[in-house]
């Protein structure tokens, strides 16, 4: 074989004028390039010509082998431009690096012009058909070889919907490329505009599907905003059979998880009237519109109390009992109406689960029945805050409140009422205020509950004006989000006083109640205040204002940032900040105007405000071009406030890539300027909430013994919204922080800062009874709106306490809540495959323990010991004679033990040696402690079998699993399983065992909480009950 040394001949024959010379050279210069390139680079231009000469009929060859050569050369444009010329001689099914690259080069050149052709309005230049053509073999070889998630990768990259819908249909598996498709969608499509038309286009292929995944399906659809879709398949699914009325009910609770209200009711307003309206519906409830009696179907007891706040009276319950306009009980009520059809029955179930009537009295029972909270820890706590340090003394309020989230528990409020009674003006205003964070989701009683401290006489009365406005800020919390039920009486209250104090708090309660409604006669009631230009009253409406439009993008915000210039009063100018960027909610690049000119402004606290609104805009992005952003004001702006929060919005931006979060900001906690470290600490905090991320705590940790007070503070918040639900089985060094945390609170000398970001802390490591997390996302991977917003003004506390409590909004239960097709649930048992320990709630604290008075043994020398033994054996000498004194003398213990109890022994050396015969018992006692722990160490179960409903902490879910022989099935295996799972009766025959658990209506007056030791008690109650006796008059016997 001849071996080729060099190319000088083959190159000399391109200056021939026969053609067919010079297609032999090429075509063996084509093999030889990749050796030979240097050499053939010097007579490029020969080659060149040779591509631009219309006469020459192998012009793609020519282009091929320049190409090559200026790959070579590292001139990747040029050889792109040249493989482009090539037409198919470039083959992209080549392995080989070279084309490899110019593929890559391609691909990335196509992306480049169509993502800038459909971001311009204007005509944009037509792409090269050649690109074009290039990017097609690419993902058509992509789709031959199988490699469909590539297909969609690229196709979505480059813009191609065609290309797209192809490699969805050509898949083997077509819903499992739909997910992934809907899943990368949510992640990596940046633009909102493209995002909709991708969305749009897998309704249209879930749709196509053999079975319809009506789940993702109306996922889509709200991310599409689109109610009439959603309630036409509700109705569909509504009137098919017991199947598709479960799927019906899942998709309700499915969307209820969103959290986005104004969509719900808008699902809900289109969804038809029941045939019978305002008819009894006994199934849900005991009403049509899904009002909660005295107990509803799943036995959960209206929550009454003992004391002046009792949850409910048998007058209010006679009253709901009664339809409107009626008289009578309600056996009489309900014969006259006519009986409902099961359709009208299922409507109204669906809408009361649309409306969050259903699952959040489901909720509400679960808190209530499973609260773990440790009312010791908040003792301490108590004991440990002098009397007159106000912030400590507010921050244990604001601890109980977040500890007993939702629970519905106020006992220790009600043991110490004389402490607090101390709090006065705005710490009186908080701590009425943290009554609405416990009764969280009450929304039946909510008001009732609040009456003794709420406006009388129109908002004239002669009460506090600081527990008023608490009252109407805990009005809000607890029907935060779905307040249609005390939107108008907050209204009235608003528009009923004059006092700064009662309008600050009725506008907070107001912009909770009506999160996101935009509804105009509200917006004007609170502008009205905003305009008053009082520094307390105007930094509640900005606010307000802002929760009511969040996410609408509506022209008000210009409207704020005008008034934001107008005022002087800097309270006002922050609330107002805050406010526009909550109305930039989600709307990306929408908002990038809005957000340049407040990054622009010369005011700190708007540019502060433009650092909320990225965050916001972009919230669960990942958006470069927003991180980019973020971090260049972290380092170069003039205000800390604005390098804070800048820092800080990042948390908000990666909370959907958390473990991106810690390293990002790792330099920036490391930096020589306090507000930085804080602003890093926290974001680590809201980005990785309830992770117990490793990375994560180790960034932390060192923060948490900052020499700055404040950073220290942010740090302790920041660690405990981390290690949430986090057991020391899964992370060693939750056990040191929660020592730390009682270390720094009882430490006199602790400064306060950090003292209150101590009490804070473990307000949130056990918030909500332990049976909640921090999720800034749904399962499905759709913003929490409510917790996005409660966590961002839950920031704000750095400038104002009583925003703490819109942390509350942010908890999730943890809950597995299982239901049938009457939304009742069934006694249900599955199994986590995980030891007890790694997901179980944290010990509860050991009470101290009083010092008694207790004989200590005495003290025995061994010099006593033998003195003594020697006595002892001349008494037996003396007695006995010298063979039993020997047999003493060889029973007789060494100098430190005592003389064994025996027929022969002296009764007096016992009492002697008592003392050491009672230490030896204490350390055999101890041993055979020491041994039993082990015991029990080891004889830890490797599973733990839970019953309906139960406690489900998110890393705990992949560890569940479902008895095959169980009666109940999940309707959706593949769905998480934790919330709210509809499931499949497969005995329907069989008679139903319902489950309730402990409710406040069961215990005594004044109990206000089960036991935290005591486990959720059971309650069988079987259908089949035997009728009552019929009615009979009873006659004495004489």
């Amino acid at each position: 074989m001849t071996v080729v040394s060099t190319a000088s001949g083959l190159l000399a024959m391109l200056q021939e004028q026969h053609p067919v010379l010079k297609l032999h050279a090429l075509t063996n210069l084509n093999v030889l390039v990749d050796n030979f390139w240097p050499e053939i680079s010097t007579n490029i231009s020969a080659i060149e010509s040779l591509y631009e000469d219309e006469q020459f009929h192998e012009r793609q060859l020519a282009a091929l082998v320049a190409s090559k050569v200026f790959y070579h050369l590292g001139e990747l444009n040029d050889s792109l431009i040249y493989a482009l010329g090539a037409g198919p001689l470039f083959d992209v099914s080549e392995d080989s690096e070279y084309v490899q690259t110019l593929v890559a080069k391609c691909v990335d050149e196509y992306i480049s012009l169509s993502v800038k052709a459909s971001e311009t309005e204007s005509e944009s230049m037509p792409l090269d058909p050649r690109l074009v053509a290039i990017v097609e073999r690419m993902l058509d070889k992509c789709m031959q070889d199988g490699k469909f998630q590539q297909a969609v990768g690229i196709a979505l990259e480059c813009r191609r919907l065609d290309k797209l819908e192809e490699a969805i249909i050509r898949s083997e598996n077509a819903p499992a490329m739909l997910s992934y498709c809907l899943r990368i969608s949510q992640t990596f499509v940046n633009r909102r505009e493209f995002r909709h038309e991708v969305l749009r286009l897998l309704v249209k292929s879930y749709q196509n599907l053999q079975q319809p995944d009506y789940l993702s399906i109306c996922q889509c659809l709200m991310f599409l905003d689109d109610p009439s879709t959603v309630a036409n398949i509700l109705d569909k699914l509504l009137k098919g059979d017991k199947n598709d009325t479960l799927l019906a009910y899942q998709v309700a609770f499915d969307l209820f998880e969103n959290e986005y209200q104004k969509f719900l009711l808008n699902v809900r307003d289109r969804l038809p009237e029941p045939a019978v309206a305002g008819a009894l519906n006994p199934e849900v409830g005991g009403f049509a519109n899904g009002v909660v009696g005295a107990h509803n179907e799943n036995g959960i007891s209206a929550m009454t109390d003992g004391g002046p706040m009792a949850m409910d009276t048998s007058e209010e319950l006679a009253t709901l009992s009664t339809p409107a306009g009626g008289s009578g009980d309600t056996a009489s009520a309900s014969e006259r109406l006519p009986e409902r059809s099961p359709y009208a029955d299922r409507l109204s179930k669906l809408k009361a689960i649309l409306s969050g009537e259903t699952p959040i009295s489901l909720t509400l029972q679960f808190l209530y029945s499973h609260n773990r909270s440790d009312l010791a820890i908040l003792k301490t706590i108590k004991h440990s805050v002098e009397m007159r340090n106000s912030v400590g003394h507010s921050a244990t309020i604001y601890s109980n409140a977040l500890m007993h989230a939702g629970t519905t528990v106020d006992t220790f409020l009600r043991e110490n009422l004389d402490w607090l009674s101390r709090a006065t003006n705005w710490a009186k205003f908080s701590a009425t205020a943290g009554l609405g964070v416990i009764h969280r989701g009450h929304l039946q009683q909510g008001r009732s509950l609040m009456a003794p401290y709420l406006p009388q006489n129109g908002g004239l009365g002669g009460g506090s004006p600081y527990s008023e406005g608490g009252a109407l800020y805990a009005l809000g919390l607890i029907h935060a989000n779905h307040g249609e039920g005390i939107k108008q009486f907050l209204l009235e209250s608003l528009r009923n006083t004059s006092n700064d104090v009662i309008q600050h708090g009725a506008c907070l309660g107001l912009g909770l109640a009506a999160l996101g409604t935009a509804d105009e006669e509200i917006y004007e009631d609170i502008k009205n205040v905003l305009y008053t230009d009082n520094a307390v009253a105007g930094e509640a409406a900005g606010i307000s204002i802002g929760l009511l439009m969040v996410g609408t993008a509506s022209e008000k915000a210009h409207e704020m940032l005008t008034y934001a210039h107008d005022t002087q009063h800097e309270k006002i100018i922050r609330g107002l900040a805050l406010g526009i960027a909550l109305v930039v909610y989600g709307r990306e690049e929408e908002a990038d105007t809005l957000i340049e000119q407040m990054t622009r402004d010369q005011d700190p606290i708007l540019r502060y405000g433009g650092m909320y609104a990225i965050a916001m805009a972009y919230q669960g992005t990942a958006n470069n071009s927003a991180i980019r952003r973020l971090l260049h004001f972290a380092v170069s702006d003039v205000s800390d406030d604005v390098r804070r929060t800048a820092v800080l919005a990042l948390g908000f931006v990666l909370c959907s890539e958390p473990e991106q979060t810690p390293r990002i900001v790792s330099l920036l906690s490391e930096s020589y300027n306090a507000h930085v470290r804080y602003g890093a600490a926290m974001a680590v905090g809201i980005s990785c909430a309830g992770s117990g991320s490793s990375e994560a705590i180790s960034l932390l940790e060192p923060l948490t013994s900052d020499a700055v007070d404040f950073v220290r503070q942010g740090a302790l918040i920041a660690m405990a919204m981390v290690m949430l639900q986090t057991t020391e089985a899964r992370e060693v060094r939750v056990g040191s922080f929660r020592r730390q945390l009682e270390k720094i609170i009882n430490d006199k000398h602790e400064e306060t800062m950090s003292k209150m970001g101590a009490i804070l802390a473990q307000g949130i490591l056990d918030a909500g009874g332990r049976n909640v997390a921090i999720m800034l996302q749904s399962r499905t991977g759709h913003d929490r709106v409510t917790a996005v917003v409660g966590m961002a003004v839950f920031s704000q506390f750095w400038y104002w306490y009583p925003l703490i409590y819109f942390i509350s909004l942010s908890f999730v239960p943890t809950a597995f809540i299982g239901l049938n097709e009457d939304l009742r649930m069934p006694k249900f048992d599955f199994t986590s495959e995980a030891k007890p320990s790694m997901f179980g709630y944290p010990p509860s604290v050991a009470p101290p323990t009083t010092a008694s008075a207790v004989k200590l043994p005495t003290a025995v020398l061994s010099t006593s010991v033998r003195a003594k033994a020697r006595g002892a054996r001349k008494d037996l000498e003396s007695r006995s004679g010298k063979s039993i004194v020997q047999e003493a003398t060889a029973t007789l213990p060494s100098n430190n033990q005592s003389i064994p109890d025996g027929p022969n022994s002296n009764a007096e050396i016992l009492v002697d040696d008592e003392s050491t015969a009672t230490a030896r018992d204490e350390n055999a006692m101890d041993v055979e402690g020491v041994v039993d722990s082990k015991k029990s160490t080891s004889a830890e179960p490797l599973f733990e079998v839970l019953s309906n409903p139960a406690r489900v902490v998110p890393a705990q879910e992949k560890y569940i699993k479902f008895n095959e022989n169980s009666r109940y099935a999940p309707l959706k295996l593949k769905r998480a399983p934790s919330g709210f799972v509809m499931l499949r009766d497969l005995e329907p025959s069989e008679p139903v065992e319902l489950v309730s658990t402990d409710s406040p209506a069961s215990a005594a007056a004044g109990n206000t909480g089960p036991s935290p030791n005591a486990p959720a008690s059971t309650v069988v109650v079987e259908d089949n009950e035997p009728p009552p006796p019929e009615p009979f008059e009873y006659m004495p016997t004489e």
